[in-house]
Order: C-alpha cells, then sequence, then structure tokens
C-alpha cells in the first residue's frame, strides 16, 4: 500500500526545507509506502532546486516541473494525475495545514471513507475580514448550487483512488476543485483541526485573487446569478409599469409642469447599472463555454522526476 502526498509549490523556498522535515518525520511513523509528489507551478524563486536537494535525499520524492505558472487548481490536477498511491492527500507547504493529522486522515480511510476533509475550527494569522468573507462565501455557494461544499474547509483532504480516478475524468478548463470534490459524492468524512498561522513567506491570495476565486466557483456550479438577473429584471418591470400608470394618473389629474429632473436621472442611472450587471453576468458564462469550447490541454509539463516508490509501483 502507497500513500501519495501531493503539495502544489509556488514560490515556497522560505518554507519547503521546514515542511518536508515534518512530513517526512510523519510517513515515517506510516505503516504505508509514503510517495511526495512536489508540483512546481512554475516557481520563480529557488523552490525548484531546493525540491531537487529534497529528492537527491528523500528517494520517495517525485517532482513534476509545470512549464509556467497554470495557477493551484491546475497544480493539484497534475499531482493528483502523476500520484501513483492507493491513497492520495492534498496538502499545502505553508504548514497551515499540520501534517501531523495525516494518521488520522488515514485512519478514516482505512474505515471505508473515499473522501477524508480538514475543516478548521480556528484560523490563526488571518484577519477577521478574511474569515468573514469565507465564512459568507460557503454559505452562498452552498444555497445557490446543488452540491452541498463542506463549509470552512480548503484544499487539505484525503482521496481514495476511486475518488482519483473518478476526478480525473473531469477536465474543465475553469476549475473549482473544491466544488468538483464534493461533486463526485462517495461517503467523505470530516476530521476538525485548528489551521495555524502561515509559517514563512507571504500568501499568494489577496482579496482581489479571493473575490475572483469565489465567482469562479459560483459560476463553475451554478446558474443561479443568471436566474437572479432575471427575476430582478422582471421586478424593476414590473415597479416601473406601476410607476408609470402612477405618472399618466398624476398628468391627467393634476397636470406635468417640466419637473422630476434629479428622479428622472435616478432612474435611468440605476436601470443601466442593472443592465449593465446582467450584461456581465451573461458574460462570464459565455466567456467560460468559450474557454472550455478550445478543449485545450489543462497543462504541459517540463519535466518529471519519479520517485523510487513510483518507479517501483509502476514497474510491478
Amino acid at each position: 500500500m502507497i500513500i501519495s502526498i501531493v503539495v502544489p509549490v509556488y514560490n515556497e523556498e522560505e518554507v519547503l526545507m521546514d515542511f518536508h522535515e515534518r512530513l517526512a518525520a510523519v510517513l515515517k511513523n506510516v505503516e504505508m509506502d509514503g510517495e511526495v509528489v512536489y508540483v512546481n507551478d512554475g516557481s520563480t524563486d529557488r523552490s525548484l532546486p531546493i525540491i531537487r536537494s529534497l529528492r537527491d535525499r528523500d528517494p520517495s520524492v517525485t517532482i513534476v516541473d509545470l512549464s509556467r505558472n497554470f495557477g493551484k487548481e491546475i497544480a493539484m490536477t497534475a499531482g493528483l494525475d502523476h500520484a501513483t498511491g492507493d491513497a492520495v492527500i492534498v496538502i499545502d507547504a505553508d504548514l497551515q495545514d499540520p501534517p501531523e493529522l495525516i494518521p488520522k486522515f488515514i485512519e478514516c480511510w482505512q474505515q471505508g471513507y473515499d473522501v477524508v476533509y480538514g475543516q478548521r475550527l480556528e484560523r490563526d494569522g488571518e484577519s477577521f475580514a478574511k474569515i468573514s468573507s469565507a465564512h459568507a462565501f460557503y454559505r452562498v455557494i452552498n444555497y445557490l448550487t446543488r452540491v452541498d461544499i463542506p463549509v470552512d474547509s480548503g484544499d487539505f483532504r484525503l482521496f481514495s483512488r476511486r475518488a482519483v480516478d473518478s476526478l480525473k475524468q473531469l477536465k474543465e478548463t475553469h476549475r473549482f476543485m473544491k466544488g468538483l470534490f464534493a461533486w463526485i459524492g462517495f461517503p467523505q468524512k470530516a476530521v476538525m483541526y485548528k489551521r495555524d498561522a502561515r509559517f514563512a513567506g507571504n500568501t499568494k491570495w489577496n482579496y482581489w485573487a479571493l473575490w475572483n476565486f469565489a465567482v469562479e466557483g459560483i459560476t463553475s456550479f451554478s446558474a443561479a446569478p443568471l436566474k437572479l438577473a432575471m427575476y430582478l429584471g422582471f421586478s424593476i418591470a414590473v415597479l416601473s409599469f406601476i410607476y408609470g400608470i402612477g405618472i399618466i394618473t398624476n398628468t391627467l389629474i393634476f397636470g406635468n409642469p417640466v419637473q422630476g429632473y434629479p428622479s428622472l436621472m435616478v432612474v435611468v442611472l440605476f436601470l443601466g447599472g442593472v443592465q449593465l450587471l446582467s450584461i456581465g453576468l451573461l458574460g462570464e458564462y459565455i466567456g467560460r463555454t468559450f474557454y472550455e469550447s478550445k478543449n485545450r490541454p489543462l497543462y504541459f509539463v517540463n519535466s518529471v522526476e519519479s520517485s523510487r516508490v513510483a518507479t517501483s509501483k509502476l514497474e510491478s
């Protein structure tokens, strides 16, 4: 039995050595062969040389070097594609998610769960605005979609081999992995934990990136924004009709001196904003259809340096 650990890496030179040391200590106490798949997502710092130095010392390390930066969602996909384990765990290298929780994940998998995910009880080192916005996002997306995405959970999770094989069949270009993880179904279980502050370096997720990530998730798994735009347009049309009747009635009874410029501008600007918002929503969905129609490969690999564990399994 082999357990594969997939680690997306993008400019993590400050933390990689400490991360691997803690991970290796955990894997030594696991009664399975371990494979660590580092996916270099176009790092521009010393991350790749550091990973190669780790591989020189540790035969369990596999390196998947992507041809450029494709983003974390694609990097995770590449790691899942190249992992050979009977179970696969995805974890970030920043040590916010503790590797020491891996034995608990494996225990739950051995009980029959295909997906075991970490659910955060606390989030150290993060601002109130980030925590509250994340809290709201998970609840909004679950309200808008038919997929039950676990709240307060990240990418730190374990997958059985059949769950990994199912994920590998999903080749859409715009990938919201948390949604895909939930969409495949299978028995799933949460493991509660306290998320630590980032060990070193700076986060790659600013508020603009998080906003785009939220839009990606909602539009990837729900057409609710389009329905909301339709309902909003219908409501405004009804209100406008009622308002128009009121104006006609008022003119017939009291006459209509030239007045109402401010209210007219407010109505025009409001309707114009609603129209632009609706067009923007349409553009978002049409754009996704456009990118999916190209049917491009999700990523290209510069090189793969397989571990001894992966090589022996492939040979067998």
